[in-house]
């Protein structure tokens, strides 16, 4: 199956929503949008493609209703996703989706491309759990962010691998937050910092400062703490 979902915002008014596939959106209330899933996806061979667009002083947040869980299909284990995000002048974009659940087998490959204007802002997060309660976490998952200016001047190319062919060892969990129009740092501030968590060799935080405004922060461990602190 091939889902699309389209949400555009414009300062002033709701935001507009174009779907197909196996997901929907809803306006719940003014600003804040709801994705809903209409069909058991992502599959093995199936793809989510999701694009926002948020126009110049526009404001969203976008939010799911329940976890997306990554299934192994018939034919093959691998699904993808790919979310493209459009921010023009003064936008800010709230994106806090719940977790990916990678059940099973399952091959689960994500891309988010965000292209910034000057002004606008946004947090970003991701998070992900390989394996259900009481799975041995066999399935895999990478994800690749890059972000750039919309005059092309590049702001974070990153990619991650959890799983079954992870290169972390045990680490089978992400929570990482993305946000962008942050200050840089100022001159003789480290750029980028990391620690172990709680004593567990499993659990690990690292906080990447972005020289042109924004700070990348990503914990990985072995299972998603109930809550983000």
């Amino acid at each position: 199956m091939r889902t699309e979902l389209i949400i555009e915002a414009s300062a002033g008014r709701g935001p507009r929503v174009h779907a197909t596939g196996g997901l929907a959106a809803r306006q719940t209330r003014p600003g804040t949008v709801h994705l809903i899933g209409t069909a058991i996806t992502p599959l093995g061979g199936d793809h989510i493609d999701i694009t926002l667009r948020l126009g110049p002083g526009a404001r969203l947040a976008v939010r799911t209703v329940a976890a997306t869980v990554a299934l192994p299909g018939r034919a093959t284990s691998r699904s993808t996703s790919r979310w493209t995000i459009d921010l023009r002048e003064g936008a800010h974009l709230d994106l806090v989706p719940e977790p990916t659940i990678v059940a099973g087998t399952a091959e689960h490959e994500a891309l988010t491309t965000i292209t910034s204007a000057p002004g606008a802002t946004a947090r970003i997060s991701e998070r992900v759990q390989i394996g259900r309660t009481g799975e041995d976490g066999q399935g895999s998952w990478r994800g690749t962010t890059t972000a750039h200016l919309d005059d092309g001047t590049p702001l974070l190319a990153h990619a991650l691998l959890l799983g079954a062919r992870d290169t972390l060892g045990p680490a089978t969990a992400l929570d990482s937050v993305l946000e962008l129009g942050r200050r840089a740092p100022e001159q003789g501030e480290d750029n980028s910092a990391s620690s172990v968590l709680d004593g567990d060799p499993r659990a690990a935080r690292a906080e990447l400062i972005l020289p042109r405004g924004g700070v990348l922060t990503t914990w990985v461990g072995e299972r998603l703490p109930a809550l983000r602190s």
